[in-house]
């Protein structure tokens, strides 16, 4: 189960759901994606068939790729990318695609620029994660957590700073969880895991080797395993029972920017907050005693 599509393409642009997606088109779709981040207006003067013809592909894998976008079909998405190429009101088209689309920063932006840009990066990629979360494989993983003897997260550099956050928050509140960025450690760790456990490996690109070790090895000692990448095909997800995506639309200045940190965690702020509604009494119970443990370290107001 997904985010009810309206809820979400009402603030999503054709490109940004073309990058939201692509993880999971086809080949044949991604050659259609291709050619339209290329020429986004493509789709005003060409037919379904010369878009077809173009992509090397057929008019029904059009409809299916207007259909993955949220479309109901190739009329609709022509209407999207109208207004998305500001049709009918050209006034500043450059400066507003700018300022709404994002794009890699500039030596001679200014600070305002900054900010802006950034903080579109880091929205749409909210926006596109959450419109490709898989909920029903989300609520499963949570339920796991819940049920497991042991939980091992696997990343290394800035996801491993994902995965210490979101062991500090499951051990709160009772679960038994570890966090691994050193794979020495990690590989140790996956060793003496068994069924009963569960192993989450975390990396943008699905491709981080020591990650992959370390997933690798817990899911031969029989754990249920799950990815938390930006690419289906990834390794990583390849490796992994199941996946949840954590989509990032565009890269402004390095593949591994803070969109894609931010992208990770929603995700696991979802799982941590399922995994919290599975005995609510108890979690709460938990965090008010925590919060009371370490309330003398706090300077009064």
């Amino acid at each position: 189960m997904r985010i009810a599509q309206a809820e979400v393409d009402r603030t999503l642009r054709v490109a940004e759901r073309i990058h939201a997606n692509r993880p999971l088109m086809s080949a044949a779709m991604d050659k259609i994606a291709d050619v339209l981040l290329e020429d986004p207006t493509a789709p005003l003067e060409l037919s379904i068939t010369e878009l077809a013809e173009r992509a090397g592909t057929s008019p029904a894998t059009v409809t299916r790729f207007c259909r993955q976008l949220g479309y109901p079909g190739y009329v609709q998405f022509r209407v999207g990318v109208a207004t998305d190429s500001g049709r009918g009101d050209t006034s500043n088209s450059e400066e507003t695609w700018r300022a709404e689309m994002g794009r890699a920063l500039d030596p001679d932006d200014t600070p305002e620029d900054v900010l802006r840009a950034l903080l579109n990066a880091h929205v749409r990629s909210l926006r596109a994660t959450a419109d490709v979360l898989d909920l029903d494989i989300a609520a499963s993983v949570a339920h796991q957590i819940g049920a497991a003897r042991h939980l091992d997260i696997y990343g290394t550099g800035g996801s491993f700073a994902m995965a210490e956050e979101m062991r500090t928050r499951l051990y709160r509140i009772g679960v038994n969880a570890h966090a691994w960025g050193d794979v020495h450690a990690g590989l140790a760790s996956a060793s003496i895991l068994d069924e009963q456990a569960i192993a989450i490996g975390i990396s943008n690109s699905g491709r981080t080797r020591e990650t992959l070790d370390m997933l690798d090895r817990a899911k031969l000692t029989g754990a249920h395993t799950v990815a938390i990448t930006s690419f289906r095909n990834s390794p990583l997800a390849q490796t992994a029972d199941c996946t949840l995506l954590a989509s990032v639309p565009e890269q402004y200045l390095h593949p591994a920017d803070l969109s894609a940190k931010h992208s990770q965690l929603f995700v696991l702020d979802v799982l941590y907050l399922l995994v919290a509604q599975l005995d609510y009494s108890a979690t709460v119970a938990r965090i008010a005693a925590s919060a009371d443990a370490v309330a003398s370290h706090r300077r009064p107001d």
